[in-house]
């Protein structure tokens, strides 16, 4: 059967244009005001969501991200509400896919086999786990694939030709190129390197590749756009959420409205 991950990048292979593919925690600022963010993104633009999972110790993740799933944890967001997250959205759309992104260690706890069919059966279509190498493929990799869920892979541009083979041997949906060395959103990506990289790594998969980290402009979007099947924009969204919100920390009435006007913006440079 194929996934909406496959059919959405078919779709966009007619189309001759890259995805914009959107990460925002899951739960930030509080869990209604996340599902509006969350809802609305389709219609901006995205063509794939990622929901991050919050979780405290987030090791690849910049000051932008970190802050993001601090305010979420605060306001009582956890796993299993992240999986509720997913199915409300499924409810007014069916179609965009879902990329779970996070750690390995909320999976664990919650129990791998719960996890993932508790993910299926809310509407999820993939994951992301940044800590988890190939090497460690039957811990979740396999279990994933075998209930039906994509499973992303991260590449760096210190995958060399060597090490790609491992990288891409169980991975599905896509493949999520970092552009950048680091954690997430402290770096514009060179974009010369992305094209080379791209490039170089086209030779290992059959895969889109998307390129993510860094991304926060449309300029950077439509460049990136030329060369990959799809651009990432996250730390961008999540530093959007928190310059909307109050002295004290909460959703104001422009929240939502301040991510999705980022998003039309950011949707203008892939689509151009």
């Amino acid at each position: 059967m194929t996934s909406r991950i496959d059919a959405r990048f078919a779709a966009l292979r007619e189309e001759g244009r890259a995805a914009l593919v959107t990460f925002v925690t899951a739960g930030d600022p509080d869990y209604k005001t996340s599902l509006k963010i969350i809802q609305g993104l389709p219609k901006a633009g995205a063509d794939v969501i990622e929901f991050g999972m919050p979780f405290t110790d987030p090791m690849a993740d910049g000051p932008a991200i970190q802050a993001g799933g601090l305010r979420a944890l605060k306001a009582g967001q956890t796993l299993r509400k992240t999986l509720q997250l997913v199915k409300e959205f499924r409810k007014g759309d069916d179609e965009t896919p879902v990329v779970l992104m996070g750690y390995y260690n909320p999976i664990y706890v919650y129990g791998v086999d719960k996890f993932l069919k508790d993910a299926k059966s809310s509407g999820a279509d993939g994951l992301i786990i940044v800590d988890l190498p190939p090497e460690e493929d039957e811990e979740l990799c396999i279990p994933a694939m075998k209930a039906g869920l994509n499973f992303i892979r991260l590449a760096t541009p210190t995958t060399d030709d060597a090490r790609a083979p491992a990288v891409f041997r169980n991975t599905s949906g896509f493949v999520y190129y970092v552009s950048v060395l680091g954690i997430t959103g402290t770096k514009a990506p060179d974009l010369k390197s992305v094209k080379s990289n791209v490039k170089r790594l086209r030779k290992h998969t059959r895969l889109p590749i998307c390129v993510g980290f860094g991304v926060k402009t449309a300029e950077q979007a439509k460049t990136i756009a030329a060369d990959a099947d799809g651009v990432v924009v996250g730390s961008a969204l999540v530093a959007a959420v928190a310059d909307s919100l109050s002295k004290s920390g909460k959703a104001t009435p422009k929240t939502a409205e301040a991510v999705h006007k980022l998003v039309r913006k950011i949707a203008k440079g892939v689509r151009a």
